[in-house]
């Protein structure tokens, strides 16, 4: 979709905004009217006053989840049914690419142009690609002796809670909710509060597209009223999370505090990212360790933030990054040509400003390290980078979910290797080595859910995408997130004594 800067700020003058919770096919307030500011972090905007949920909402929308499970609409319909439908929610998200792109781009500040081309149609192709699952998944009959027959079927757990973040409001909640809503279950979906316009949106798209009343809810709202109650109820059977590593240790303790619900975290990451000399095209690493780094301005759970450089290379690698960050300014999410866009608000930007005020007495800066405005308004960072970083210094250690890059020169493979895995998390990786044998060696001895070899962050609807360590072990995407929304059912008939 080839949209003008003009174009774009047209649209958005235009857009309306969902702001009520979708509770049993129905846009609905608060019961305690309470609301709160959808602010747009590019201009400080606010662009709607959002129904700001809490445990009685959660009640209401559990509840309905759990009759339209009951009832069989959905939870017992033929596969063919449940494929149409979601099939046809894919193409509704594809027919409305450009509003879904403006609600997440003006919500929380990424680049519409990045929104339109890669988040709104990869939720419409994770849709298409799950409903096209429903129907070529079998059950099993186990072996036994005459006169028995075992069969093991994969059955939708009821009612499955989700909770997403704000940095692909959209995505993540397609994530969760096409993989539940494939094998059968009913789904109450808590966006984060930074960004809950395109799930409520999407709701209303899926009731369009055939979902039963009550399979799909939407409660906006703080986590510590919304996203707890949902954590803590006793009628949810699977808590589906990405976010931070601390919330995610907090519904791990809910699900022990209340029914013992299937607890999924998708958590925190400081990926690393190593660069070998005998990686011959330098410029693609370094275009590719960029974009780890800058894109989505460094939120992303996944970012390759910390980037170890063989020192033979180190000096000249390090140019080529200064290079690219000083060709990456922020700019207007709403403009085609722009590079990065706005941090997602003034908290996120002050913790990002506060570690690059403690880096300063730490490191090297050798670009960026400033925050900026447009027009004298909004949430921007400059890409940063530091050089010659300790291992053992909090801008290697802590997740910075903002466009830091630390770079540690390395000698050896060993070392390397042994720098990499030095962390608590393990959500992803990236080697780049023109060495075929090193390739498998350093994928293999990296501890990550995903090790991306000459390239970063790679992922599909056909691979699993999550972490080890505390990156959590809950796994989005591929056929394995089935394994996260169904229970395995044994019926065994004894049919001759």
């Amino acid at each position: 979709m080839q949209l003008t800067y003009d174009d774009w700020r047209a649209r958005a003058s235009q857009m309306t905004f969902r702001d009520k919770a979708f509770i049993n096919g129905q846009f609905v307030a608060a019961q305690s009217g309470e609301v709160f500011d959808s602010i747009n972090p590019a201009t400080g905007e606010v662009l709607a006053q959002v129904a700001s949920c809490d445990a009685a909402d959660v009640d209401r929308a559990v509840a309905a989840a759990r009759t339209a499970f009951d009832a069989g609409h959905w939870s017992r319909s033929d596969p063919g049914h449940r494929k149409a439908v979601l099939l046809k929610l894919a193409d509704l998200i594809r027919d409305n690419l450009a509003e879904f792109a403006l609600l997440d781009s003006l919500d929380m500040g990424k680049l519409v142009q990045d929104a339109v081309t890669v988040d709104a149609p990869g939720s419409a192709h994770f849709f298409q690609w799950y409903a096209e699952a429903i129907d070529k998944i079998y059950d099993e009959v186990a072996p036994t002796g005459p006169g028995d027959l075992a069969l093991v079927r994969r059955v939708p757990l009821g009612v499955v809670g989700a909770v997403t973040p704000w940095n692909f409001p959209l995505d993540m909640a397609t994530w969760k909710a096409a993989a539940a809503l494939a094998a059968g279950n009913s789904v109450v979906l808590k966006p984060a509060e930074q960004s809950p316009l395109s799930a409520l949106r999407l709701a209303e798209l899926a009731m369009e597209a055939g979902l039963p009343e009550g399979v799909f809810n939407v409660v906006p709202g703080m986590g510590a009223t919304a996203g707890r109650a949902l954590g803590l109820h006793n009628d949810v059977d699977c808590l589906a999370f990405t976010g931070s590593t601390a919330v995610g240790k907090m519904f791990m303790q809910y699900s022990g505090q209340s029914n013992l619900k299937a607890v999924w975290p998708e958590t925190g990451g400081k990926s690393p990212n190593l660069i070998f000399a005998d990686c011959a095209d330098l410029d693609r690493a370094a275009d590719m360790a960029a974009f780890g780094i800058f894109f989505n301005q460094g939120q992303v759970c996944s970012a390759n933030s910390r980037l170890y450089v063989e020192r033979a290379i180190h000096a000249e690698f390090v140019e080529r990054m200064i290079a690219r960050a000083e060709a990456t300014p922020p700019g207007d999410p709403l403009d085609p040509a722009s590079k990065l866009g706005a941090i997602v608000d003034e908290k996120q930007t002050r913790s990002i400003e506060a570690a690059i005020a403690a880096g300063r007495n730490s490191a090297n800066l050798v670009a960026g390290g400033n925050r900026v405005t447009l027009n004298g308004k909004g949430c921007f960072i400059e890409p940063t980078i530091f050089d010659d970083v300790r291992h053992d210094d909090a801008l290697a250690r802590d997740e910075i979910f903002g466009p830091v890059l630390s770079i540690i020169p390395f000698d050896t493979e060993a070392e390397a290797v042994a720098m990499a895995n030095d962390s608590i998390y393990g959500l992803a990786a990236s080697v780049w080595t023109d060495n075929l044998s090193r390739a498998h060696r350093v994928s293999e001895a990296i501890h990550a859910g995903t090790v991306s070899v000459n390239t970063v962050d790679a992922l599909s609807a056909q691979t699993p995408f999550g972490g080890m360590k505390q990156s959590g072990f809950g796994r989005d995407l591929s056929l394995h997130s089935f394994d996260k929304y169904t229970a395995l059912k044994t019926t065994w008939i004894k049919y001759q004594a």
